[in-house]
Parts: structure tokens; C-alpha cells; sequence
């Protein structure tokens, strides 16, 4: 098989009559060519008619990675938990894990300090806003809240139990528990 130009082997080339509408638009010095035209291009192989393929398949690939793009886009999208940055902290949390476990020793330690530290700030920076989220959108409770929740807890299974004993033995896990979730030592219920 013989080679054109630019590399382009001449039996992918058809010759074509002078008024065929499939004629290449390019022109040579003997006129305009007598190639059959590309599919989708005005000119054949020799004059670069295939560019326009490669052109339209590229075109077609780079439209299709789009679209999946936005389909995993529009996953997280449509999630309930898209204001929810509770996954990404754990993430980062499971990174930090993963970095301190390579290190065997000091010196793998401070080998591994930035990383690290840029770990701690991430996952400081994200908790924070994690927290800021969820207060703006009323998903946190405050103290108050918490101990009043648990003074109508006990007030209404004081109302179905009537042993003091047990009743007073829930109220102090109970006052406890509120105590442990709001990290204080001593909550007046």
C-alpha cells in the first residue's frame, strides 16, 4: 500500500467523478481534488477531512463525560443530606487516622507534619462549618432546650409510673445523660 501525504494511506482514498456532489473541496495543482469528501467534511483524508471526525468524536466524547458529570452532580443535588457535612468530616477524620498509622516513629512523624497539620485545620475549618450549618438551619439543640426536653420527659413518665424509687432512679440517669450530652458537671432540671 502506498502513502500519501501526511501519512494518510491511499486506499482509504475514492476517486469520484468531476460533478459528483461528493467531491473534496480541496483544490491541488491540477485543480480541484477528485477525492470522495469525508462524512460529515467538505474535504477528503488527503486534504483533512478527517480532522473534522476527530473533531466531532472528541466533541461527542467531551459531551458525553458532561453529561455524566452532571448526572453525579444532580445525585448530590437531589440527596436530603446535601447541607449535611457530617460524611466529609468523617473522611477527613479517617484520612488523619490513615496518615498517623504510616507513621512508625518520630521522624515518620515530623516527615508527615504538614500533611497532617493542613488534616487538622481541614478538619477543623469543616467541623466549624458543619456546626454553623446546622445551627442555621435548627438542627442543634441548646442547653436550655435539652434540659427542658428532659424536665417534660420526666414529668410524663412520672405520670405512668407511680413507684418512687423508680421513678427517681430515671430521673437521675436521665439528668445525668443530659448532663453527659451538654458536657456539663451539674444541670438544676
Amino acid at each position: 500500500m502506498k502513502s500519501g501525504p501526511k501519512g494518510v494511506i491511499m486506499a482509504d482514498i475514492v476517486r469520484v467523478e468531476e460533478d459528483s456532489p461528493e467531491r473534496c473541496q480541496g483544490v491541488n495543482r491540477q485543480g480541484q481534488c477528485l477525492n470522495k469528501r469525508e462524512p460529515g467534511s467538505d474535504y477528503c483524508i488527503a486534504h483533512g477531512g478527517n480532522k473534522g471526525r476527530e473533531k466531532m468524536e472528541k466533541e461527542s466524547l467531551k459531551n458525553y463525560r458532561l453529561t455524566k458529570f452532571q448526572a453525579q452532580i444532580q445525585k448530590y443535588v437531589d440527596s436530603p443530606n446535601i447541607k449535611c457535612l457530617r460524611d466529609e468530616v468523617g473522611i477527613l477524620r479517617v484520612l488523619m487516622e490513615e496518615k498517623l498509622n504510616q507513621c512508625s516513629d518520630a521522624k515518620d512523624l515530623i516527615y508527615q507534619s504538614g500533611p497532617i497539620s493542613d488534616l487538622v485545620i481541614k478538619i477543623e475549618k469543616l467541623v466549624t462549618s458543619c456546626h454553623k450549618l446546622e445551627g442555621s438551619m435548627g438542627s442543634l439543640l441548646d442547653k436550655q432546650a435539652i434540659i427542658q426536653f428532659g424536665s417534660e420527659l420526666i414529668t410524663l413518665i412520672s405520670s405512668e409510673i407511680k413507684d418512687e424509687e423508680v421513678l427517681a432512679s430515671i430521673s437521675q440517669k436521665l439528668l445525668t445523660l443530659i448532663n453527659k450530652t451538654i458536657g456539663e458537671e451539674e444541670t438544676n432540671a
